[in-house]
């Protein structure tokens, strides 16, 4: 059992390696096969098919994110947890874009459906938000809403300005597109805090 095991994680970190290099497209059964010395036909012992291989790649990137998204939180105020989360997820995109897309933009027939699958904390990447949101709320910070469909409304908000910028939208370069990034977040913070005379600043990176 533990030779099967060690197995399945050799393929999955060789695909990984070709996911990363070249997307969905450099990951073939015969390819992952050769990296680790493995007949093709092995390969299927350990992955129904191409597919399955490709979402247990998407799922452990989930668990990864989300378990780095929690230890960087860690300690944080929820305002400043919040902040820190969407630069790590801008900071995702842009250093593993190929990841990036099979975890939040690619379709699938298994992708997670607002609102029952969140709702359900079915999703790893999204709790974190959701749980920092809820206890923002909770501590003042953010004005009384429904923390799940804020969760929501700043991931449009930042995946979309992601997706913007990947698809050549932008006329800046990465830099200039971090700081227009950044700026973008404050605004749309500044109108999610509580109501008071002058709004909070975000903290800085």
């Amino acid at each position: 059992m533990k030779a099967r095991s060690d197995s399945a994680g050799r393929i999955l970190r060789a695909a990984r390696r070709l996911f990363e290099r070249e997307g969905p497209a450099g990951v073939t059964m015969r390819r992952v096969a050769a990296a680790v010395g493995l007949s093709p036909m092995a390969i299927y012992r350990h992955f129904e098919n191409r597919e399955a291989l490709l979402a247990r790649i998407g799922e452990d990137s989930f668990e990864s994110i989300a378990g780095h998204w929690s230890a960087r939180a860690q300690g944080l105020d929820p305002l400043t947890r919040l902040i820190e989360v969407h630069r790590l997820y801008l900071d995702y995109a842009l250093t593993h874009p190929h990841l990036f897309d099979l975890a939040f933009s690619m379709p699938r027939r298994d992708a997670r459906r607002y609102p029952e699958d969140f709702r359900a904390r079915r999703s790893p990447t999204l709790t974190v938000v959701a749980d920092a949101v809820a206890d923002a709320i909770a501590a003042g910070a953010l004005r009384e809403d429904d923390a799940w469909a804020v969760t929501m409304t700043l991931w449009a908000h930042t995946h979309g300005l992601v997706a913007l910028y990947r698809s050549g939208r932008f006329n800046y370069d990465e830099a200039m597109f971090r700081d227009f990034y950044e700026r973008s977040l404050q605004r749309l913070f500044a109108g999610l805090q509580a109501d008071r005379h002058e709004p909070a600043r975000l903290p800085d990176q």
